[in-house]
């Protein structure tokens, strides 16, 4: 039982991360109708600039400057290349932004080269326990960021008027932009925050029990793109559910490895595609996407 609720607690910390991650995609989605893979990318950019900064800005500045420059670089992203494909084909913009997240991940990937990149966050690598259930203080740190975070951005989605532009966007864009609201700066802010979010989420998962900034930081965001889609990718409380259900699968399948031998090695890994799969199975738009009918 002991095992059990501390991979509970690891699985709800990684599925808060997952979750900001996976709300990324989702507000992007809904802002633009981009299906987004350059969130790797960025994801790789935030640890890689707070990394690179901390020693001669100190952790706090760098992490702030860090978060501004996946801000920018997913502002660059929309502005110079999603916003001049506006009305594109979705296929078509879902690969420009592979072809993005590509280029930027092997630019990257040749400046950390074969190095692991150190972090230095004030908490260290020191644990918080209840008895003898215990989680890092970097994933107790984050969970309560990333759930203050959600709340800001709920509150902002429902009651700001960027998020009532949004909504209106996504229920129907040609009647929104008739009613005057400008799509453009809904997609480029709607990027922005989704950039944040992202380098948000890098600063904490280059932080204990993780080593430090590698290639591997880009896979993180292979993992919760099944959040957001097992969530329904225009669900914002969607993405939420799928972040924790996802976080919670991967540590317990992680967690108890040992026993789950015979489905062969790595199976945490695969996890978040397999729960994927299984819900799509019998809910092809999500647990809370929206579904199309088709009238006949």
């Amino acid at each position: 039982m002991t095992q059990f609720l501390s991979l509970l607690m690891n699985g709800v910390s990684l599925g808060a991360i997952y979750a900001l991650i996976a709300l990324g995609f989702v507000i992007i989605f809904k802002a633009s109708e981009v299906v987004s893979f350059t969130h790797g990318s960025l994801l790789l950019l935030g640890a890689y600039s707070i990394a690179s900064l901390s020693e001669p800005l100190g952790f706090y500045l760098a992490a702030l400057v860090g978060i501004a420059i996946t801000a920018l670089a997913a502002l660059i992203v929309e502005r110079l290349i999603i916003n001049r494909l506006r009305g594109a084909p979705v296929i078509s913009l879902a690969i420009v932004t592979i072809g993005v997240d590509i280029i930027l991940l092997t630019e990257l990937i040749r400046r950390i080269g074969s190095d692991i990149l150190n972090v230095p966050h004030p908490w260290g690598g020191g644990s918080f326990r209840i008895g003898d259930v215990g989680i890092s203080q970097n994933r107790l740190i984050a969970t309560i960021v990333a759930g203050v975070l959600i709340a800001l951005f709920f509150v902002a989605f429902k009651y700001s008027s960027w998020g009532v532009s949004m909504r209106a966007s996504a229920e129907d864009g040609e009647t929104a932009a008739l009613m005057g609201i400008k799509q453009g700066r809904v997609s480029a802010l709607a990027w922005v925050v989704a950039g944040v979010l992202a380098g948000v989420a890098a600063l904490f998962l280059v932080g204990s029990p993780t080593p430090g900034v590698s290639p591997t930081v880009y896979t993180v965001a292979l993992r919760a793109f099944p959040a957001a889609i097992l969530g329904g990718l225009d669900s914002t409380g969607g993405a939420l559910v799928g972040g924790l259900l996802i976080g919670i699968s991967e540590s317990l399948a992680s967690g108890y490895q040992d026993q789950l031998l015979f489905l062969g090695r790595g199976f945490g890994d695969v996890v978040p595609y397999i729960v994927m799969i299984a819900v799509l199975l019998v809910r092809p738009s999500g647990l809370f996407g929206t579904k199309e009918l088709t009238r006949v």
